[in-house]
């Protein structure tokens, strides 16, 4: 359908422009997936482009939405003013970003934002040229700054070439638009020649290609007409410049080293990488986000940290995501943790001739309620999807976890009950999709650790599934919480602040103390047998507590042994297994 060209910056630009971006993304999504080598091969930075700008456009119209509809010219009664629609457009690129790729393209909508904001916060403000220039300047500033170790030939090259190109060029919004789409194109055909790997595969950066995508949906917000027009899988400015798309088998997953270092931001990379992928938000003060920088830069490597005010999005690639979890706990509140685990070959700092990308035979994918579990199955292998208190994941996400682990076969574990259609129906979406997936129908954090426990990924896939089944059957589960109102349950009425003991999800004990409580449960749970307990405090569980637990059940229970583990903000404030 034909845009009516825009004249300024404006919010209707900022709407328009988040609309044919995530168009533009969406056809060239998977030719991007495929030519994706760099930093790590694997296949996902168009997908997660669009997921990212997908975020940032569904709170744009969120923004819209809210104010009453009007007749009149954007930024005037009834429409958010430019300000605020970058402010939406900023925060939900944000807390949506993914991956390496998507979180600095989050940065570089956020830089972009923070001039409307300067500049345009009003009813009936804009920008105009010299404006989005600066804008464009500085979007591309602020992706380099919030990138830990910056590389040539990648995205962060194409944005500047963009900022540059336009600065030079002037002019109004559509001719600046214009001339950034351009510069941009060409430094995207230039990156083989600046990335090694690129050049053996025969493609230009993926995150780059993807940029170019979303400043030609810039144009055609300005000019109504879409720039170049070239097929698929060309790159430079009109399409000129073919680039080969490589079958999989010849993609490489490698980064080759750059000429000696000239500081102490230029690294060489050994022939090893790290073997996960962590990505939160963060709510989190300045100082302890620099420190935070700071501790897992010398813990792994393509960390990128974006945001501010408050609210940040961390990427890092690490071999110790507990560590990573905990650095993230240390400076603030983490919060949507996600981890994968990179198959063999997934890493970016192999040597020349590693393996390339391909599907891992078996993997699983969990939801756990805790920052701190997270990082503990993260650890065992897992694909973890955070489930925050009271806002459980929906099968989207699940779908999307499960594409993420990159398996031919899947096994996942919901650990809740009320998460046991949800799963389902994610895991019937992504059989559609080829991948074969077995759900195990866990009630708790605790069964799926116990699945966890038994799982082997050389056995057959069934069996694996039967063991894994059968071990989570085998442990029951208990969580202790604060009642929060006077309630009837099976144990008897409880007030608001009594500690309630859940059993296999019923109130079996109500008491007044925690330790108590827990110890009552225990006992009766341990009536029925068993060898382990597990306890999974929460973040506002007392830390004395557990110490307290493992005494009372190696005094009582001498042949039952005991295992602890942080869980984080959990909602919970303490979680047992029995098996």
């Amino acid at each position: 359908m034909p845009q009516v060209p825009q004249t300024f910056f404006d919010a209707l630009a900022v709407r328009t422009w988040c609309g044919l971006a995530l168009a533009a993304l969406g056809r060239a999504r998977e030719e991007i997936d495929a030519i994706n080598v760099y930093p790590v091969a694997d296949g996902d930075t168009g997908t997660n482009l669009y997921l990212t700008l997908e975020s940032a456009y569904a709170a744009v119209e969120a923004a819209f939405a809210g104010h009453e509809t009007g007749s009149g010219p954007a930024g005037t009664a009834g429409a958010p003013t430019p300000a605020d629609a970058a402010r939406a457009m900023a925060h939900g690129a944000l807390i949506g970003a993914r991956g390496n790729s998507g979180t600095i393209l989050a940065q570089l909508l956020r830089g972009m934002s923070q001039v409307l904001v300067a500049e345009a916060d009003g009813p009936g403000a804009h920008l105009d040229g010299p404006g989005l220039c600066l804008a464009l300047r500085r979007a591309a500033d602020a992706a380099r700054q919030a990138v830990a170790h910056p590389v040539e030939g990648t995205v962060l090259t194409v944005a500047e070439a963009a900022a540059d190109a336009a600065t030079e060029a002037g002019g109004d919004c559509g001719a600046v638009a214009r001339a950034a789409y351009e510069g941009a194109s060409a430094a995207l055909a230039a990156t083989p020649g600046q990335l090694a790997v690129l050049g053996r595969a025969g493609v230009v950066d993926a995150g780059g290609r993807g940029l170019v995508a979303v400043i030609g949906a810039l144009v055609e917000t300005f000019t109504g007409e879409a720039p170049g027009g070239g097929p698929t899988g060309t790159a430079g400015a009109a399409g000129a410049v073919r680039v080969r798309v490589p079958a999989r088998s010849e993609m490489v997953s490698e980064v080759v080293e750059a000429p000696a270092p000239a500081g102490p931001d230029e690294r060489v990379d050994d022939a090893s990488g790290p073997a996960f992928e962590v990505i939160y938000l963060l709510e989190a003060e300045d100082a302890a986000v620099a420190r935070l920088r700071e501790r897992l830069d010398r813990l792994g490597d393509s960390l990128v940290v974006v945001g501010g005010d408050g609210l940040w999005n961390v990427h890092v690639h690490v071999d110790d995501a507990g560590a990573a979890v905990e650095a993230g706990v240390e400076a603030g509140r983490p919060h949507r943790i996600r981890i994968t685990h990179f198959a063999v070959g997934d890493v970016h700092t192999g040597g020349v001739g590693r393996p390339p990308r391909e599907r891992v035979q078996r993997a699983v994918v969990a939801v756990v309620p805790g920052e701190g579990l997270a990082g503990l199955y993260g650890e065992a292998g897992a694909t973890t999807v955070l489930a925050r208190p009271g806002e459980p994941p929906a099968s989207g996400e699940l779908v999307e976890a499960v594409r993420r682990a990159h398996a031919r076969e899947v096994v996942l574990l919901p650990n809740d009950a009320d998460l046991r259609h949800t799963a389902a129906a994610a895991a019937e979406q992504a059989r559609t999709e080829g991948i074969r997936v077995a759900l195990i129908p866990t009630r708790s954090a605790v069964q799926g650790i116990a699945a966890l426990a038994v799982h082997e990924p050389e056995r057959r896939f069934d069996e694996d599934v039967v063991a894994m089944t059968s071990a989570a059957g085998a442990t029951r589960y208990a969580e202790l919480a604060v009642a929060e109102r006077q309630s009837w349950t099976m144990a008897g009425i409880c007030q608001t602040g009594d500690v309630l003991g859940l059993i296999d999800g019923d109130v079996a004990v109500i008491g007044s103390d925690l330790a108590a409580t827990a110890e009552a449960v225990i006992d009766r749970m341990l009536q029925a047998g068993g060898e382990m307990v597990t306890l999974v405090l929460g973040d506002e569980a007392p830390e004395a507590i557990a110490a307290h637990l493992e005494g009372r059940v190696r005094e009582a229970y001498l042949a039952v042994d005991t295992v602890v583990y942080r869980g984080g903000r959990q909602g919970a404030l303490l979680l047992i297994g029995v098996e």
